[in-house]
């Protein structure tokens, strides 16, 4: 089962904090549980199933998420690279169809719920659920405990719905994040976004940088990702959404070797734009690869790269877009 078509242009979600109360009109939800980290093509299919049965049902289709990634609780000095950040992450999953999305704050109370009492004091006492969509492989509760198979068999004692959604397949292998994250470690953005079932896109503020750039004749607007984030340092064709507006661009992610080797910084050239978009948060997407990151013996050498660079993201912007990965942006 698939979502159906996104809505577009991405707009600012409806967000319930875990425990508090669900606003009117959402009563007796149907809900889809699961971290959802990237939202692909495999979470959309679950969506898409909260969304088939609380149409039948008359009923809100929630999803209800964590945060943070359990992963990061329970182990928070290894790195984790979150394809999707908060909050572009409830922006991207009621694009796919959902009502809103109830974020749990992961901590040490709430990893301590049995499987049973998450079924009982959660789902159904707080939320009176009407209906319950998972993946085929999530496992919930104090040790992972529950299982589909558990919450079918507890639910079915409170006569609650529970559909279980089978892997989307791709080459005979289940769509994963783990996937994706490995795709875009590698600056494969062709099979992130075919995987992702759109294309791949970040959310940060501009801030102030050594305006090189501008020197150079390639302004840039300047964002810092997660420390965590691992796509593969070059350069990259982009779409950005400024404002309401879409333009296209170029960046680069990675240290600037050629000048301070520094931290990782994503430098986005807007093309045929001018303007202050310092403290703004605006919306990158990811076309293509271009290169990887360099180092130049001179300036004048790494003038005449982004030259080319320019020209091949402008070529690539300029395509027809895959329908297999469409933008979330409009």
């Amino acid at each position: 089962m698939t979502a159906p078509l996104p809505h577009l242009p991405l707009s600012p979600p409806r967000i319930v904090r875990g425990f508090d109360p669900l606003p009117e009109g959402f009563e007796r939800p149907v809900i889809a549980i699961g971290n959802f980290d990237g939202v692909h093509r495999g979470h959309q299919a679950v969506i898409g199933a909260a969304h088939a049965l609380a149409r039948d049902l008359g009923r809100p289709a929630i999803v209800l998420t964590f945060e943070p990634h359990p992963r990061r609780f329970f182990a928070p000095a290894k790195p984790m690279f979150r394809i999707t950040p908060v909050p572009l992450k409830a922006a991207v999953t009621v694009a796919f169809g959902v009502d809103a999305v109830i974020e749990f704050v992961f901590d040490a109370a709430f990893a301590g719920l049995t499987a049973a009492e998450f079924v009982d004091d959660v789902l159904i006492t707080r939320y009176a659920a009407s209906g319950v969509v998972v993946g085929h492989d999530f496992h919930f509760g104090k040790g992972r405990e529950g299982s589909p198979a558990f919450l079918q068999h507890h639910a079915h004692r409170h006569d609650l719905p529970v559909v279980v959604v089978e892997p989307v397949l791709e080459a005979d292998t289940p769509v994963s994040s783990s996937a994706i994250r490995d795709a875009l470690v590698a600056g494969d953005i062709a099979t992130a976004n075919h995987l992702l079932g759109y294309r791949w896109l970040v959310q940060a503020e501009v801030v102030h940088g050594d305006a090189r750039g501008r020197t150079l004749g390639y302004p840039t607007a300047n964002m810092r990702l997660d420390a965590a984030c691992g796509l593969r340092h070059g350069i990259y064709a982009v779409r950005v959404r400024v404002d309401g507006i879409m333009r296209a661009g170029v960046a680069s992610f990675g240290r600037r070797p050629t000048f301070d080797d520094g931290a990782p910084l994503l430098e986005t050239h807007l093309f045929d734009f001018s303007g202050d978009l310092y403290g703004k948060q605006p919306e990158v997407e990811f076309l293509a690869w271009l290169r990887p990151e360099l180092k130049f013996d001179d300036v004048d050498a790494l003038v005449v790269q982004m030259d080319r660079d320019s020209a091949g993201a402008r070529a690539i912007a300029a395509r027809p877009p895959d329908p297999r990965a469409p933008s979330l942006l409009g």
